[in-house]
């Protein structure tokens, strides 16, 4: 792979001049635009323009092809953005500080009631700011911040700016804590912030209500039901509804949809242990699910099988979520991997069994769940997620000629069961560059570790005092 300089590639940004990605393996995840061996495609400012095989060829687009500006990606892989449906950032300076939680209570008790009332907004910033940027270095472009512990306006300001000053395409959904003193703003504060923001579509920040399903963690504040869907329906926003789970979730389920607030604009997460009834209730009603495959079996909740059947078996495609990185791994890779082999293995142990199984899914159907389910559930399925003309140009380019993808022989199991950080060479969220030649751009990595070690030490002395 040959390119020109980063400096090159923001003055032709600077100047509106196009942008030509050419000779690389090409991954689009839109059925209807086919992938590619080796292809171009063709990026003006933000927006996705073209694919094909030879556009300098190509009547209708050589023209502006032959003006751009030509990155070589051959012996690269270019894919979608991934697309995180579900992570709690703030708490990311206390990363893997509890790797083995044995329970959901255990990670409640610990994180929620005891961490969480001692942080600051100069915490939510940074612990918001590190998830985002490790994100952006494993290829996430878009990522939903499920921002639990919106105790003042000051909080959810600062994991917004976090969200913003990263340049990845971010989603705060906000709610308030489970625990300890707060202002008592939220919900009312999230109109604030959605008209501080621009408003547009092409915004990189988006906003969105957050809330429980049940009462039975936190209380009835912040679970769903008649008056957080009468927020969400009056500011124009979707609802992600976290601990969906077990008998009580189901029956909540089965009380939305009778209330008629179970619609398309709610993402439920996890969705593990839920009766077939609630799942049909699902399906009937359009919603979307996340899924979190590794903190669903790793932190054992519910049944700790991920959903990916019963979410099949009603036609719902889930998205995928990283959740919490406390205790679990940070990057989408994993996910996509924990989620094929999970579920393949439950399909053979089934069969095996002489049970009814399930088909097994393949490695096309996680990318799919890792870019475009993930982006249709964070309500941007017309904005990101697939490499579309028309859409925002938030896309990978993943070599696929280093030791451990070495040689090229498919590109979607490449893209899941070979590469990692590491091979992602480059990152663009709506044409603009964060990750180039392997690192990421405009970030002091010293500075960095220090805020972090700075923040963590002082949530640290303040949690013993």
């Amino acid at each position: 792979m040959t390119v020109p300089s980063l400096s090159e590639f923001q003055t032709a940004r600077a100047d509106a001049r196009p942008v030509l990605l050419s000779g690389g393996a090409i991954v689009t995840m839109d059925p209807e635009v086919p992938d590619l061996a080796q292809g171009d495609v063709l990026i003006a400012g933000s927006r996705i323009v073209a694919i094909g095989s030879d556009l300098r060829s190509d009547p209708e687009h050589a023209m502006v092809a032959a003006s751009a500006l030509r990155l070589d990606t051959r012996g690269c892989i270019i894919a979608p953005g991934f697309v995180d449906t579900h992570r709690h950032a703030w708490q990311t300076q206390l990363r893997r500080s509890i790797p083995d939680v044995d329970d959901l209570g255990g990670y409640v008790m610990s994180t929620l009631a005891g961490i969480a009332p001692i942080y600051e907004p100069g915490d939510m910033y940074v612990g918001t700011h590190l998830a985002a940027l490790t994100a952006l270095d494993s290829g996430v472009t878009t990522v939903l911040d499920f921002s639990h512990n919106s105790r003042t306006a000051a909080h959810s300001d600062a994991a917004v700016s976090a969200l913003v000053d990263t340049g990845i395409r971010g989603v705060h959904a906000s709610m308030a804590p489970h625990f300890g003193d707060w202002d008592h703003q939220w919900p009312a504060d999230l109109e604030r912030l959605i008209s501080a923001s621009p408003g547009s579509r092409d915004s990189l920040v988006t906003f969105r209500l957050a809330a429980l399903a049940t009462d039975e963690i936190a209380g009835p504040t912040v679970a769903y039901g008649r008056e957080l869907a009468a927020v969400a329906r009056d500011l124009g926003v979707w609802t992600s509804i976290d601990a969906v789970f077990g008998e009580a979730s189901s029956a909540a389920i089965l009380s939305w949809a009778e209330q008629a607030i179970l619609d398309p604009t709610l993402t439920l997460i996890h969705a593990t242990g839920l009766t077939k009834e609630a799942w049909s209730a699902m399906g009937d009603a359009g919603v979307t699910v996340a899924l979190a495959p590794t903190s669903d079996a790793q932190i054992g909740l519910e049944s700790a099988i991920p959903a990916i059947d019963e979410a099949l078996a009603v036609g719902i495609r889930p998205g995928l979520s990283v959740d919490v990185e406390i205790a679990l791994a940070s990057d989408m890779v994993t996910q996509m991997r924990a989620l094929h082999a999970i579920q393949r293995m439950r399909a053979t142990n089934d069969a095996y069994r002489g049970i009814d199984a399930a088909p097994k899914i393949g490695t096309r159907d996680v990318l799919d769940f890792a870019t475009l389910q993930g982006a249709k559930a964070n309500a941007l399925g017309d904005v990101t997620g697939s490499l579309t003309p028309g859409k925002q140009a938030d896309l990978l380019i993943v070599r696929a000629d280093d030791v451990n993808t070495m040689p090229l022989n498919d590109a979607v199991g490449t893209l899941v069961l070979g590469a990692d950080a590491r091979n992602i060479d480059t990152v663009l969220v709506a044409g603009a560059p964060r990750k180039w030649g392997g690192r990421l751009i405009d970030v002091d990595l010293d500075r960095l570790r220090e805020e972090v070690l700075r923040s963590r030490d002082a949530i640290r002395r303040r949690a013993a005092g």
